[in-house]
């Protein structure tokens, strides 16, 4: 599913963010950037030692935030590792958290002049954020930077299976009918 949305479009696909050939893809790194399971390892394993010795001189990032390294062995040229927020009840400044993420990855992509940027479903792996509520926050803050910048061009959210894409398909719909 693709939508236009202001300069540029949010595309949906269902697949391994891992083989995406674009700019670059979004990790969903834990605050130590040490690697892990779900897609912060996938993309480790694939990408190669260089990822992670760019992440160690790093240090850490904080939940929020984003930094940029190398995308390694990886298709995509570059990694922005977002630290999303552990899921407690909602209460606990975790949307705004999780808009972070996005915000601060989006602009970090458009500082550095990235065209096409593929997003996974940032904390609602062990993290245990609920797929709804993440993607009514997700395409929400990809929407809105898009209206108001040029870069980048295409944000494509990568979902790993069914469920999750049903999710974002509907928070998309929503976006797009307002």
């Amino acid at each position: 599913m693709k939508k236009q949305c202001g300069r540029g479009s949010i595309e949906l696909e269902q697949g391994d963010i891992t083989l995406q050939d674009v700019d670059a893809i979004v990790n969903a790194a834990n605050a130590h950037l040490a690697g892990g399971g779900g897609v912060d390892g996938a993309i480790h394993r694939r990408g190669g030692p260089e990822i992670m010795k760019e992440c160690r001189a790093i240090g850490g990032c904080p939940t929020g935030q984003t930094v940029l390294t190398t995308g390694g062995k990886l298709k995509a040229r570059h990694v922005l590792h977002t630290v999303g927020p552990r899921w407690r009840d909602g209460n606990h400044g975790e949307p705004e958290l999780l808009a972070s993420c996005y915000r601060t990855a989006l602009a970090l992509a458009e500082e550095h002049g990235f065209r096409t940027v593929a997003f996974p479903s940032v904390s609602t792996g062990i993290y245990g954020y609920p797929v709804d509520e993440a993607a009514t926050v997700a395409i929400r803050e990809i929407a809105a930077h898009l209206r108001k910048n040029d870069c980048p061009e295409v944000v494509r959210m990568v979902l790993f299976d069914a469920g999750t894409y049903a999710a974002y398909e509907q928070a998309l719909m929503a976006e797009m009918a307002e």
